[in-house]
């Protein structure tokens, strides 16, 4: 039998989070491989961050292995030539004239950054395009009201969009998660984000008795590589869900939480830890991961009553594919 080709959709275009802001510091120089490409990222003398391709485009060398920042830029390991954030070369020790071409634009390709929610964004679009969005701020991830947060990340065979298709799969909820029911809730879509609200109430035990206690969750995707969730019931948490390609088919998952400040040791803070555990354990994420890894992109999959929005949601999504999706239309169901 030939090898199944798992994905027909290329890596989609949008703000992607590589990293976390506390964790690169002033100097620090990191290599790092997303979008089928090799990159460098690396914070300056002056705090802003840069993230270029990781060649030198003088003979070839790789900044982030050896590479050291002076001043404003990046300083080469070979011949010491350097680059600030947005790809200019600032700097040939050894030249006596400096290159025309030099003067006049950025020599290696440099990727939009924006710091919002404690993450590094970085924007890619296969055909360089600039941005055409933004990313939204949720200011609890940095507020000093709100806890600090507590972060989990997974890697695994897979591709944002199957992530994401993953929250209309009603169906899926109560087999692979046990979940009773899950309220479809109601949602929007508008330009590049979908919003969805889902409101009820859970049968929880409290004090030794049964309570209804009510819930809702509130979710807000902005293109293909932020997700935010609100949860609110027995605890409020936020979650920022960021998926973000390695290569077409090879995907970093990171779960951030946050939550209002609660006293330690305290019953809330169990509940927090209990409800961050059940989102990140076999009843949430690392149930579905198993199967993401292993599983195929049907694109026209047989579908019932029962299955959710799915054909809606690859509608919205195709949107992010720069060649549009290939091998036709991703949101056709089998007849």
């Amino acid at each position: 039998m030939s090898k199944v080709e798992r994905f027909p959709m290329s890596i989609p275009f949008g703000w992607f989070g590589i990293g976390y802001s506390g964790d690169l510091a002033i100097g620090d120089v990191r290599a790092l491989r997303y979008f089928g490409r090799d990159l460098v990222l690396f914070r300056n003398e002056q705090g802003e961050a840069g993230l270029l391709d990781a060649y030198c485009p003088h003979l070839g060398a790789h900044l982030g292995i050896g590479g050291t920042v002076e001043g404003d830029s990046i300083r080469c390991p070979f011949h010491a030539w350097q680059y600030r954030p947005d790809g200019f070369c600032s700097k040939i020790p050894y030249a006596k004239a400096f290159p025309p071409r030099a003067k006049r634009e950025p020599l290696t390709r440099a990727y939009p950054l924006v710091e919002k929610s404690g993450v590094i964004w970085a924007w890619y679009h296969p055909d360089n395009a600039e941005p055409a969005f933004d990313v939204i701020d949720y200011p609890e991830f940095t507020d000093a009201e709100w806890a600090e947060p507590t972060k989990r990340e997974w890697r695994f065979a897979s591709n944002p969009q199957e992530i994401a298709e993953n929250g209309v799969d009603v169906a899926h909820f109560a087999y692979v998660h046990q979940m009773d029911a899950v309220p479809e809730g109601e949602t929007s879509y508008d330009g590049v984000q979908r919003r969805s609200v889902a409101r009820g109430h859970r049968t929880v035990p409290i004090d030794g008795e049964t309570r209804q206690i009510p819930y809702s969750v509130e979710t807000v995707q902005n293109g293909a590589g932020q997700k935010y969730t609100r949860l609110k019931g027995i605890v409020e948490l936020s979650l920022l869900v960021i998926a973000t390609p390695v290569e077409r088919d090879d995907v970093e998952l990171r779960f951030c939480f946050t939550h209002p400040r609660v006293e330690p040791g305290s019953p809330q803070e169990a509940a927090v830890k209990a409800a961050i555990a059940n989102t990140c354990g076999q009843a949430g994420v690392e149930g579905d991961i198993p199967i993401w890894a292993n599983k195929i992109h049907l694109e026209r999959p047989f579908l019932c009553d029962g299955d959710g929005p799915i054909l809606r949601f690859r509608k919205y999504f195709e949107q992010f594919y720069a060649d549009g999706p290939e091998g036709g239309e991703l949101a056709v169901a089998a007849e």
